[in-house]
């Protein structure tokens, strides 16, 4: 049976609604949290539905895994790099902000530079950490800061200067989260003495090992939506967060799904933290975690089922491309095959230098082939800053 709300039963059976919640609460499994919301004190129920979620994720994460190990490593780096540009302008999307696919791409083509001036440099550095699970500090108030002056502080500045966080470490003034129609539906924690207590509540429910990991990354993404600790630039900070933690647990590419699965299914994501928000529903926690854990396994399944479909299509297109009387040449059969992984795997192509790399042949050479297949229309080619990117015609293959 799915877990009914304290909200809603607060309507659907109001004779039964304290001695549900006193029971909720009570129960030897419930997780409590040293956090209120509204003055409650925060639980969570470990229910069977949450467990099967948890086995379900584990279980689709491994079989992504094996897929990661069965494709060629360009065509995973490749991959990695097309979801990490959805992520960016998804995030950025979800909160309004404008981004281009094409503008991200040119700031990952400037990562190995270690510095740019560039919009959204510092959000790419950060998400782009994830991939290799590079260790990111997340122990302090100033960790989170920190983490928030690299992710957004530059284009939250640029959107609007008065909202830089004005406290030492947090904002000092209050804010309200507001609809559509500019009602209030939140507010977020005043003084900033109570968020630097509050944050430090979530980092310590982070570190407990005794409730499973899934669990506390779907509760800390609550809480510090709850806290709203700065004026603006709270949801892609704690989507940022949750991404990093489930690239510590699962595949690194599941944390570049979040923000894409998050935008499918945005009603219920305002929905899930409304709910919870609402005091009748007496800080309950359950249904935000239930909602997390099924967003979670939706975007690793479609994880799972975009990689299975470019395997096969890798599979396919290879075989033809053995079978086309140019690209089977003993010039063009190994470029070929870099080729056609870029159309299927990559967001805008490969860069020549990449092929001179992997084909090992001088540059005039890889200059040489990549003319002779363009002539003949068996290129897609465009350009990003000075690179020009290649992929194969697949339609040529058809």
């Amino acid at each position: 049976m799915p877990y009914e709300s304290l909200y809603k039963l607060k309507y659907s059976q109001p004779g039964q609604y304290e001695s549900i919640y006193r029971n909720r609460f009570q129960d030897a499994d419930t997780i409590h949290l040293d956090f209120c919301i509204h003055d409650n004190p925060a639980f969570i129920c470990p229910t069977l539905e949450i467990m099967q979620l948890i086995i379900k994720i584990h279980k689709t994460d491994k079989q992504v895994r094996a897929l990661r190990n069965e494709l060629p490593g360009v065509a995973i780096q490749q991959f990695t790099s097309r979801c990490l540009v959805d992520e960016i302008v998804l995030t950025n999307d979800i909160e309004g902000v404008n981004s281009t696919r094409h503008e991200i791409r040119e700031v990952i083509e400037k990562l190995e530079n270690k510095k740019s001036d560039k919009r959204f440099y510092g959000l790419v550095m950060k998400y782009a950490m994830l991939s290799n699970r590079e260790s990111i500090k997340l122990d302090t108030c100033e960790d989170v800061r920190n983490i928030y002056d690299d992710l957004v502080l530059k284009e939250v500045i640029e959107e609007n200067p008065h909202d830089m966080p004005d406290g030492k470490l947090f904002r000092k003034e209050s804010v309200s989260v507001t609809n559509a129609a500019q009602k209030e539906i939140h507010h977020g924690l005043v003084p900033e003495s109570a968020i630097h207590d509050a944050v430090e509540k979530v980092l310590a429910f982070l570190k407990d090992d005794s409730v499973d990991l899934l669990i506390r990354i779907a509760g800390a993404h609550y809480l510090i939506g709850y806290i709203h600790p700065f004026y603006n630039g709270n949801g892609r900070l704690s989507r940022f967060i949750s991404s990093f933690l489930l690239a510590q647990e699962l595949d690194p590419l599941v944390g570049y799904r979040l923000s894409y699965t998050i935008k499918e299914n945005l009603k219920q994501y305002g929905d899930s933290f409304k709910l919870c928000n609402d005091p009748r529903n007496r800080a309950d926690m359950t249904p935000f975690v239930l909602w997390f854990l099924e967003i979670v396994l939706e975007a690793i399944n479609k994880l799972q089922q975009a990689l299975v479909q470019r395997a096969d299509d890798l599979q396919i297109y290879s075989q033809r491309a053995n079978q086309d009387e140019i690209l089977n040449s003993k010039k063009n059969n190994e470029l070929a095959f870099y080729l056609v992984q870029a159309s299927l795997f990559s967001e805008a192509g490969i860069a020549r230098k990449d092929l001179i790399a992997l084909v090992g042949v001088s540059k005039s050479t890889i200059v040489t082939r990549l003319h002779d297949l363009e002539e003949n229309n068996y290129l897609i080619i465009q350009r990003i800053g000075k690179e020009k990117y290649y992929k194969l015609n697949l339609d040529r293959l058809k």
